[in-house]
């Protein structure tokens, strides 16, 4: 069910993530946080497949998500290790049974190099939640409406964000909308209506500016209230999460339409849009071998960048879009590697 638009959509949806780690706006009016996870489960949504029974269904998430998730995970676990002695800090949680295996489901965060991927176990629980929904018998229009609710729902309980299963909770119940409105573009609105009318731009348009009114902190990043945290159910009002989601993925289409044709056979966007776990296990890891470099050439200790979090990147005022570039560049190749790796070793299941 993938097809290039969709792939472009995933290369654009990569891109946004990326440039919202660094700091800085990849669509002007539309900061990451507002859409950029929020895309994603509108993509698994637009390529849900409802033709497999639910332990098939299950069996093939599993290797598709968590699978790749636990290598990454045991791979970083080792490298963290390998890596405390030298930078003199310890990216990541204890190692326990519990952090290791049951903190991905609730924050994800349990080894500071790989906490983007906190979205794939969420992905997963969110998909098996969304099959089991397509076992109820009701229209669409009902479907959505227990979704929006469940979404407004879930902004309210990130008042009890503190304990860990409400917090998977709220997670689930925000992102089943969101799901659902991807399962219905591609089903029942792609090619039979036209959503990208001149009146439709302008009206989101003018919905993002009201929306940015919202903001108590008005930076193109930090706005609080049009941004919002979905890992740590971090909103600041009530409706915009919904609304400025449902904005941010107009626009990342309307943008994907706009220049599909001209964008269409652009390699490298094709191999972004195919490597984007790749991207997304890995870009940290990219940008703490280029601050740590810069460290080495400037003569700065390591252990400067131990008082701040994983995030942490030298002299953003210049350095930003290099970090941007180098880090997509390197991780889209590691991907392509990997991916040849893989059918080296295991050529009867590439």
């Amino acid at each position: 069910m993938f097809n290039n638009k969709i792939n472009l959509l995933k290369a654009l949806a990569i891109l946004v993530v990326v440039s919202g780690h660094l700091e800085f706006a990849l669509i002007p009016m539309f900061p990451p946080y507002s859409f950029q996870v929020i895309l994603f489960f509108f993509i698994a949504g637009m390529v849900f497949n409802n033709k497999y029974g639910f332990f098939e269904f299950i069996k093939r998430r599993a290797k598709s998500l968590m699978l790749p998730y636990f290598l990454y995970a045991a791979f970083y676990l080792g490298l963290t290790f390998a890596l405390a002695p030298v930078i003199g800090k310890f990216w990541g949680m204890p190692v326990t049974l519990e952090n290791e295996f049951l903190m991905p489901f609730l924050t994800g965060h349990q080894i500071d190099l790989i906490s983007p991927l906190w979205f794939v176990p969420q992905l997963f629980v969110s998909l098996i939640v969304y099959k089991i929904f397509s076992y109820i018998k009701c229209s669409e229009a009902v479907k959505l409406t227990v979704f929006f609710l469940f979404a407004l729902l879930a902004v309210q309980l990130g008042a009890f964000r503190e304990n860990l299963y409400i917090l998977l909770a709220l997670r689930t119940m925000f992102s089943l909308l969101f799901i659902h409105l991807g399962y219905l573009y591609k089903n029942k609105v792609e090619g039979r209506f036209d959503i990208f009318t001149p009146k439709i731009f302008f009206s989101i348009l003018a919905l993002q500016s009201v929306l940015w009114l919202t903001n108590k902190d008005f930076t193109a990043m930090d706005g609080i209230g049009l941004s919002f945290i979905l890992v740590w159910g971090e909103f600041d009002n009530w409706i915009v999460p919904v609304l400025t989601s449902i904005a941010g993925i107009w626009m990342s289409l309307f943008i994907i339409e706009t220049l599909y044709e001209r964008i269409k056979d652009w390699k490298f966007l094709h191999l972004i849009g195919q490597n984007t776990y790749h991207i997304m296990a890995n870009h940290l890891l990219v940008f703490n071998i280029i601050t740590y470099t810069f460290l080495a050439l400037k003569g700065i200790p390591f252990d400067i960048k131990n008082n701040a979090d994983i995030y942490w990147f030298y002299y953003p005022l210049k350095t930003t879009y290099f970090y941007f570039v180098i880090g997509i560049f390197a991780t889209t190749y590691l991907g392509v590697f990997l991916k040849y790796l893989k059918r080296k070793l295991f050529p009867e299941k590439a």
